[in-house]
């Protein structure tokens, strides 16, 4: 008789996280779009040496961190709604510590970033998961665990990681987690 009220209760939460993701289809698209050009920018300027790209980045990211929010509003009953305001917060601390420290060492920088792909990885595998069986969750879960390799390869070479590497990562990251946001929001607006 428990088994079957847990039954119940996950089927439920999974049927909250899915009317919220319908609802919000488009600020999920919005979102995957900008993370994907933010993405490519990291990639193509790789080095973040340059203050204008750290600063279009931190700019990106508050952007993209805010339009997450604002999908997880009215959305407080869904599983793990706290990791994924926990993530949405923590993009736009990213970006406001890399418009306010344009100069900042690569040690803070690599750090913010593991933390940023931890945290980014976690949320969007367990989203992945909740979300299934939507239209291509399986691409949000593989996002979801590169974001999580990508944070345990800086954790293993934190002293010998470089800004170009960091960059490279990032936009590496970004640009399959947007794929992946856009597609599967693309997918569930043309199912509605």
């Amino acid at each position: 008789m428990a088994t079957m009220s847990l039954d119940a209760a996950a089927a439920a939460m999974r049927d909250a996280m899915r009317d919220t993701v319908r609802r919000n289809s488009l600020l999920y698209l919005l979102q995957g779009i900008l993370m994907v050009v933010t993405g490519l920018l990291a990639l193509i300027y790789p080095s973040l040496a340059s203050v204008a790209i750290v600063r279009l980045l931190g700019w990106l990211l508050i952007i993209s961190g805010i339009l997450q929010g604002f999908g997880l509003i009215g959305a407080g009953e869904v599983p793990y709604f706290w990791m994924e305001l926990l993530s949405a917060v923590l993009a736009i601390v990213i970006g406001v510590l890399l418009l306010r420290h344009t100069d900042a060492g690569l040690l803070l920088f690599s750090v913010l970033f593991l933390i940023y792909f931890m945290i980014e990885g976690l949320v969007k595998a367990i989203f992945a998961f909740i979300i299934r069986p939507f239209p291509n969750w399986g691409w949000v879960l593989a996002s979801g665990l590169l974001g999580i390799v990508f944070a345990l390869y800086l954790w293993a070479n934190l002293s010998t990681v470089s800004d170009w590497m960091l960059g490279v990562l990032l936009g590496v990251f970004l640009l399959v987690e947007g794929t992946a946001l856009s597609s599967l929001a693309w997918r569930v607006r043309q199912a509605i």
